[in-house]
């Protein structure tokens, strides 16, 4: 019955939901348990971060198949585009998908496409980023931890500037409510401690957007005026540091970032960004599957969950809300090449080889 109240859900034509469900005839039985394999939608925000393509889906494909060895995973990128992801999210729920798993592009935009898989008995679970609507699960990361950690590092490399010293924050996208999780964190650490020169926002975690701020940043303050900066993701870090570098800014000011991704684990080698925050993706991605597993076999999500979050119905829902972990050159061993996230080789290119040895990683 749950497939077909789905179809009639997704009904497109003039032809009334009593005929449509009469049409799926009262023996059809729910996808995953009437001899269909479950299907398992995973919808991704952009490219432009490395961890979504390169690490969270294949760990995330790998541990559905774990779990479920016949189900299958149907993927989409939204390439940062709003509309891309709504026509997706569209597209799966026509299918009739048994769960979706996204990463919303704009959490406020998602809503009505969540309320509408869910009129369709199609459960969302919100991976990385809490879209609104009445999604069924959430898996995640600590975002006021996150923050505190890049608070907290920028504060030690800035050492004798602090108290007084003046930074940019380089803030994510608005319609996020990590980027506003990570913010506040930060703040709560940098408040009263550092002078905001300047702060921006900054709309799809563009990195070419933090480069002209940070351009903007140099003009309106002056390079000598700028002791730190608060980048809440490695992107936004690499557009930052890039228009320092172009503004022959010498020394750079320590540069917060996060992600881990391999650029900016060059970059902390190289000392052109002061540190990155690894979320480890393999127990997200395992803790995402298994939340998906469950739902599109109808089960309850509860045994997977640690805890709940609030969602913008005002509901408690199922959450695994995983912790961040600092990293800078000096645990970079201990941390992401430990995971095996990445390999010495991997990130020891031969033009970093003499800053490699100093940091001790070969």
């Amino acid at each position: 019955m749950k497939a077909c109240i789905r179809a009639a859900a997704i009904a497109m034509t003039a032809v009334s939901t009593a005929v449509a469900l009469a049409a799926c005839g009262a023996g059809a039985g729910n996808d995953s348990g009437g001899g269909n394999a479950p299907t398992i939608g995973l919808l991704l925000p952009s490219a432009t971060t490395d961890r979504w393509e390169a690490q969270d889906r294949p760990l995330f494909e790998k541990r559905v198949k774990e779990l479920c060895g016949d189900c299958t995973v149907e993927h989409g990128n939204a390439e940062n585009a709003v509309a891309v992801q709504r026509q997706q999210m569209d597209s799966m729920i026509t299918k009739g998908v048994d769960v979706i798993v996204v990463v919303a592009v704009d959490a406020r935009s998602l809503g009505a496409a969540v309320r509408k898989a869910d009129e369709a008995d199609i459960p969302v679970i919100a991976y990385d980023r809490l879209a609104e609507g009445p999604v069924s699960g959430y898996v995640s990361f600590d975002g006021e931890e996150v923050g505190r950690l890049q608070g907290q590092a920028l504060l030690k490399a800035m050492g004798a500037k602090v108290p007084g010293g003046q930074i940019v924050m380089m803030n994510g996208d608005p319609s996020d409510p990590n980027a506003a999780a990570f913010k506040e964190g930060a703040l709560s650490v940098l408040e009263g401690k550092v002078k905001i020169g300047k702060a921006y926002d900054t709309l799809h975690w563009r990195t070419e957007t933090a480069n002209m701020n940070m351009s903007g940043a140099l003009s309106a303050l002056g390079a000598d005026n700028i002791d730190g900066v608060y980048a809440a993701n490695d992107g936004l870090a690499a557009g930052s540091i890039s228009a320092l570098k172009a503004n022959k800014v010498n020394p750079l000011p320590p540069v917060t970032g996060q992600d881990a991704e391999l650029g900016s684990l060059r970059r902390i080698v190289a000392g052109d960004q002061y540190m990155t925050v690894y979320k480890p993706f393999g127990p997200q991605a395992s803790a995402g599957a298994a939340m998906a597993v469950a739902a599109a076999r109808g089960e309850s999500l509860d045994p997977v969950a640690t805890g709940t979050v609030e969602t913008s119905t005002g509901n408690a829902v199922p959450a695994v809300l995983l912790t961040p972990v600092s990293v800078t050159v000096g645990n970079i061993r201990d941390t992401v090449v430990k995971d095996r996230v990445y390999t010495i080789q991997q990130i020891c290119t031969p033009q970093l080889e003499a800053a490699c040895r100093r940091a001790g990683l070969i």
